[in-house]
């Protein structure tokens, strides 16, 4: 995979509307990812990937191999995606980067990086890009792709039951 094909997947499966959101998600994603990983593991993977993608994954000056769960992750995300990014759309723009990650590197490669990372990681793994991911997302806002859309009364609810 290319880089504009990349970058175009995650443009269209996030619904961005400019190749330079999806470079600031891909980015924020990567970044987080090369964080957590340890070794030469994102190395491993950026050799996958074309050099202007994989190059965010081995960000100089960056932390490597820190120990932090899926939530923190989130977070590291949102934080590097800089203002302006809510949690719901850090999970779904981590979710969609990793989707066309999977698709992008071999399934060996994919294997190898997943070892690395605890179980709570494996819903956002193996979910994709749309749906639920199950009991370690604390939003599950999003519902076959449609971030944040919807209704107030679904809100509510969902707001009811989370206290």
């Amino acid at each position: 995979m290319n880089y504009s094909e990349f970058l175009g997947q995650v443009q269209q499966r996030a619904r961005l509307g400019t190749q330079e959101e999806a470079v600031r998600a891909t980015r924020a994603t990567l970044q987080t990812l090369g964080q957590r990983l340890a070794g030469g593991e994102p190395n491993n993977i950026a050799a996958q990937l074309p050099n202007e993608i994989g190059r965010y994954l081995k960000i100089s000056g960056a932390e490597e191999g820190v120990r932090f769960g899926v939530d923190e992750f989130f977070d590291r995300v949102r934080a590097h995606m800089g203002e302006g990014t809510d949690l719901p759309e850090a999970v779904f723009y981590a979710r969609v980067v990793l989707s066309v990650l999977k698709e992008a590197i071999s399934p060996g490669e994919w294997h190898d990086m997943k070892a690395q990372l605890p179980e709570e990681y494996e819903d956002l793994l193996e979910s994709g890009w749309t749906g639920e991911m199950g009991e370690t997302d604390e939003m599950n806002v999003i519902d076959e792709g449609r971030l944040g859309q919807r209704s107030g009364s679904e809100q509510t609810e969902r707001d009811r039951n989370r206290r």
